[in-house]
């Protein structure tokens, strides 16, 4: 039953991911649930906006913050289309979300750090749940297709 939850909530965000690629940002969404209501959304909008913070998860966990007026989003889930960096790990650790979903695992991630390691060696108070690969396939494709057309059209330019 949490697994259908958790696909009908990833799909949201991947209607962001879809979003932030129209407005040529990398593909990444996020949504951020508590009690089965959307109280915080993001997508990608570190070139738009000339941001380096500007990640979907960054964007989500600030919509959720001013929504309810706290910097604390205890008892909420955060679905992200890609595994979240660092510096997103940090935030998240930071507003003490009760769990993480992300769909498509992050290449340059997986081989620098672990996700486990950084959330265990946080806060030894502080327990996330983890769950990953929701729709793992989809979140995957956007993004491959994106950076497909981006060194096709390098490619053709570069002529």
């Amino acid at each position: 039953m949490i697994y259908n939850k958790d696909k009908n909530w990833m799909k949201i965000a991947l209607k962001y991911a879809y979003y932030a690629q129209k407005k040529g940002e990398v593909p990444i969404g996020a949504i951020l649930i508590f009690k089965e209501r959307i109280i915080g959304i993001g997508w990608n909008s570190s070139i738009t906006k000339h941001d380096p913070t500007g990640h979907a998860e960054i964007i989500a966990l600030r919509d959720a913050g001013k929504k309810i007026k706290n910097y604390r989003l205890l008892d909420s889930t955060l679905y992200v289309t890609l595994q979240p960096c660092i510096m997103c790990c940090g935030a998240i650790i930071n507003s003490r979300i009760k769990r993480l979903v992300f769909g498509a695992n992050s290449l340059q991630s997986d081989q620098k750090y672990s996700l486990r390691d950084i959330f265990l060696n946080s806060q030894k108070d502080y327990k996330l749940t983890i769950k990953k690969n929701v729709m793992k396939q989809e979140c995957a494709n956007i993004l491959v297709n994106f950076f497909q057309k981006k060194r096709k059209f390098n490619i053709s330019f570069n002529k």
